[in-house]
C-alpha cells in the first residue's frame, strides 16, 4: 500500500489542528478563567482528533497489517465498553469470550485476507447462530432474549461495523491503486468533521432541538449546517477519492446522514442504560464508541457503496 499521499494529507489535517488549537487556545485566553463548558468541550473534541491522526499516521507508515490491527484494538475496547453496560450473567460468559477472543481476531483476519464473502457474513450470520446456542446450554432463561440480542448488537456495532474501515484498503478500484489510504482518510474526515461542524453550528444559531429525548445538545441549525458543511467539504477534497465532485459530495452526504442517524441510536443506548458516556478511556470526552458511534454507522454503509459503484 502506498501511503505516501494518505500522510500528506494527514500532514494537511494535522496543521489544520495546529490552527484549530490556537484557536482554542485565543479563545480560552479571551473567555478568562472561569469554567467554560462550550469551549471545555472543544477542546477535549479537537484533543481527541490529535490522538487520531497521530495514530492514523503511526499505522499507515507501517503498512496496510497495521492499519488492520489497529482498528481491530478499536473494536476490542468498543466492545468492552459495550458489553460493559449489557446485562449479562454467569451463562453468558462462555459467549462473551468468544466474542472477544475468537470472532473479533477472525473478522480483522478475515480482512486481512480479504476474504470478502466470509467477512461480510461471519458476525450476522454465523456468530448471530452460534453465540445463542453456547449461552442456552446452560439452560439460564431469565431475560434470555434481551442478554442474547445485547451480546449481538456489540458485536454488529463495535466489531463489524468498524471492521469496514480498514476492509475499505481491500477495495480493488480501477485508477486508484496504492491510493486506498486515502479512502480511509476521506471517511473519517467527513464524519468526524460533521459532528464537530453540527456542534459549532448548534452553538451559533441552534435555536430548535431535533431529538431533545436523546441528544438535548443536538439542533436542527446545528444538523443542517454540520451536514451541509461536511458535504461541502467531502467535495471540496474529491481529489483523495476515486469519485467525482458531485460523487464525492453525495458520498459524504450519506456517511454523515448514516453517522448523524448512528449518533442517536447510540445515544438511545446510552439513555436506557442511564449513563453519559459509554466510557472513559479518552480524557475528558467518554469512550471509543463515543468517538466513534458515527463512524461505526456510516463505514458499512461507504464500503459497500464503494465497492458496488467503483469495483469491477
Amino acid at each position: 500500500m502506498n501511503t505516501r499521499e494518505g500522510l500528506l494529507t494527514l500532514a494537511g489535517l494535522g496543521g489544520a489542528l495546529v490552527l484549530a488549537s490556537l484557536v482554542a487556545l485565543i479563545l480560552r485566553m479571551r473567555a478568562g478563567p472561569e469554567p467554560n463548558p462550550v469551549l471545555d468541550n472543544l477542546s477535549a473534541r479537537i484533543k481527541a482528533w490529535w490522538v487520531m491522526i497521530l495514530l492514523l499516521g503511526s499505522a499507515f507508515l507501517a503498512g496496510r497489517t497495521a492499519v488492520i490491527v489497529l482498528f481491530g484494538l478499536v473494536s476490542f475496547f468498543a466492545l468492552r465498553e459495550f458489553i460493559t453496560l449489557a446485562h449479562t450473567r454467569r451463562a453468558d460468559h462462555v459467549a462473551v469470550f468468544l466474542s472477544f477472543f475468537v470472532v473479533l481476531p477472525l473478522q480483522y483476519w478475515l480482512i486481512g485476507a480479504d476474504w470478502y464473502g466470509f467477512y461480510t457474513i461471519l458476525i450476522p450470520v454465523y456468530a448471530f447462530l452460534v453465540l445463542p446456542i453456547v449461552a442456552v446450554v446452560f439452560g439460564d432463561t431469565n431475560n434470555f432474549m434481551a442478554r442474547t440480542a445485547e451480546t449481538q448488537w456489540g458485536l454488529v456495532i463495535s466489531v463489524y461495523c468498524i471492521s469496514h474501515v480498514p476492509a475499505l484498503l481491500t477495495l480493488d478500484i480501477p485508477g486508484y491503486h496504492g491510493r486506498d489510504a486515502l479512502l480511509v482518510v476521506f471517511l473519517l474526515l467527513v464524519v468526524q468533521s460533521s459532528d464537530v461542524l453540527q456542534y459549532v453550528w448548534g452553538k451559533l444559531l441552534g435555536r430548535h432541538k431535533i431529538a431533545p429525548a436523546l441528544s438535548p445538545s443536538k439542533t436542527v441549525e446545528g444538523f443542517l449546517g454540520g451536514i451541509a458543511s461536511a458535504t461541502a467539504l467531502g467535495a471540496g477534497v474529491w481529489r483523495m477519492t476515486p469519485f467525482r465532485p458531485w460523487q464525492a459530495g453525495l458520498m459524504a452526504l450519506v456517511a454523515t446522514m448514516m453517522g448523524f442517524l448512528g449518533g442517536l441510536v447510540m445515544s438511545a443506548i446510552k439513555r436506557d442504560r442511564g449513563v453519559k458516556d459509554w466510557g472513559h478511556l479518552i480524557e475528558g470526552h467518554g469512550g471509543m464508541l463515543d468517538r466513534l458511534d458515527s463512524v461505526a454507522f456510516s463505514a458499512p454503509i461507504f464500503f459497500h457503496l464503494t465497492r458496488y459503484f467503483f469495483t469491477p
